[in-house]
């Protein structure tokens, strides 16, 4: 069965398909504030008079290319192309101001390939397993799973955890603005039409680290007067001792942004979030994370391709979509009379081995035209400040409008940049408030319905397994860098 997939897919009449679907979704992807959703939505009308092959075969290759290209800008321009990528920025960013973009450039599409090849194998074997665990997800379980989310702001605050407590903080606030997601109520709109769908996080991330970036850019040159240097692209491939000594954490990884990925609502950027914390506390690098780690940035880089397989299970086997790329994928295949859930691995058995095979070609596909195109994409780095900045701000504008083709939404973003200036300048971590600008509704949503369910009993959070062990390790997520923190005083003492 699967030898029959990989030579239907291997096809010179469907291999053309996929790779247009990778270029584009490397330039989607690429461009911040347009998201992989946007451009399968785009594409699937376009693939209905193609064969289903043809047709899932470029969706297949937008969709892994995808979530892999968001890296590239948030390497080289500090700017996340997708919210999986907000991690990205924290390592891969600084490797590039210290001259190693290129090699920051080749460990996004390795491990990116990597985090994608792990999670399309797991598909294949247990696709079943995996599905009938994230089904035991309700409103308790997923309160825990974000509260030990937002628990990751202790280890992405930088230099000061009370200011990155304090940003989340901000970020939960701006979460709670629009309607009630339970009565519908307006809340903190004062009055504008345009706040009642809330503040969409896109605009706020492409202001704090795109456009923001530039100010401090422009401000720190003014004030410092630094000539133009041509930038250091360094080697692309990273060494046999790298891939030796990543192997461990980027491993597991990618197993458990499976596990995450299957999770309905639960993304890349949890996985990614999640991974790099729990990657931090057990590497004996863990002092450079977030500082230019090349480590941290494979384990973050593998997370978010890892998440594919696992949202791709959920969908395939029980029909419930892990994500929103999977959402639209469902429209898709129902488009060619295909019903996701438990019979289309009965009645269209050799086409979801088909399904699987073009996750793992996309994959190694992405993985040779990244790497033949990341010294091009570095050497970007060269150009006149100037260009790059003015580059940066005509892409901030664009992909905030993209959005919700709403002005206001550019607006947001203005308003944002210039927050995020001042914020730097004093020193303030700007990941918190992205992670708690995420994770609110998640959190706050899931809270109301369990103590909808339970009458009001907050004992419903520690009645399921899943839940408790998940408040555990959001309690020692908090916790542990206090404890360690006191004990290397005494240690210094």
């Amino acid at each position: 069965m699967i030898l029959e997939a990989i030579t239907a897919i291997l096809n010179p009449a469907v291999l053309p398909f996929m790779l247009i679907g990778v270029v584009v979704g490397a330039l989607i992807g690429a461009l911040p504030g347009l998201s992989v959703v946007m451009a399968i939505s785009i594409l699937t009308p376009i693939t209905f008079g193609l064969e289903p092959a043809q047709g899932l075969a470029m969706l297949m290759g937008v969709y892994n290319a995808g979530v892999w290209a968001g890296g590239i800008s948030a390497i080289l321009v500090n700017t996340p192309g997708t919210p999986a990528s907000i991690m990205t920025t924290l390592d891969g960013y600084s490797m590039t101001k210290r001259g190693e973009a290129g090699l920051a450039l080749g460990i996004n599409v390795i491990y990116s390939a990597f985090g994608g090849l792990i999670s399309s194998i797991v598909l294949m074997f247990a696709a079943f397993p995996i599905a009938k665990f994230a089904l035991k997800f309700g409103p308790a379980e997923y309160f825990a799973l974000s509260l030990f989310g937002l628990s990751m702001i202790i280890g992405i605050s930088e230099k000061s955890i009370l200011k990155g407590i304090m940003m989340g903080c901000v970020g939960f606030l701006m979460a709670t603005v629009g309607l009630d997601s339970m009565y519908a109520y307006p809340r903190y709109t004062f009055g504008f039409v345009h706040l009642l769908q809330g503040i969409s996080y896109v605009p706020v991330m492409i202001g704090l680290f795109g456009f923001g970036e530039v100010l401090s850019q422009i401000y720190e040159n003014k004030k410092t007067e630094r000539t133009m240097e041509k930038k250091k692209i360094g080697r692309i491939i990273p060494t046999i001792k790298m891939f030796r000594d990543f192997a461990p954490l980027t491993t597991l990884s990618a197993l458990v942004s499976v596990v995450v990925g299957a999770i309905p609502g639960a993304g890349g950027d949890i996985a990614s979030i999640i991974c790099w914390d729990q990657a931090k506390k057990v590497s004996k690098d863990k002092e450079n994370y977030g500082k230019g780690s090349a480590e941290g940035l494979a384990v973050t880089c593998t997370a978010n391709n890892g998440i594919i397989g696992g949202a791709m299970t959920t969908m395939l086997t029980l029909g419930i979509p892990g994500d929103g790329v999977t959402a639209v994928l469902i429209g898709s295949l129902m488009m060619y009379g295909m019903q996701p859930g438990p019979m289309m691995f009965v009645e269209n058995k050799p086409f979801v081995y088909q399904l699987m095979v073009m996750m793992i070609v996309a994959n190694l596909m992405f993985l040779v035209v990244g790497l033949l195109t990341s010294r091009a994409s570095a050497s970007l780095l060269n150009l006149k400040e100037q260009y790059v900045w003015a580059a940066i701000v005509i892409l901030s504008v664009v992909g905030s409008y993209a959005v919700n083709n709403s002005l206001f939404d550019v607006i947001i973003m203005f308003i944002c940049a210039v927050i995020g200036f001042f914020l730097k300048q004093y020193d303030f971590p700007l990941p918190p408030l992205i992670l708690g600008l995420i994770l609110g509704p998640m959190a706050e949503s899931n809270l109301r319905r369990s103590l909808a369910l339970s009458s009001g009993s907050y004992g419903i959070f520690v009645k399921s397994p899943i839940s408790i062990v998940l408040l555990v390790l959001a309690v020692l997520a908090l916790t542990g860098p206090v404890f360690m923190k006191m004990k290397k005083g005494k240690t210094e003492k």
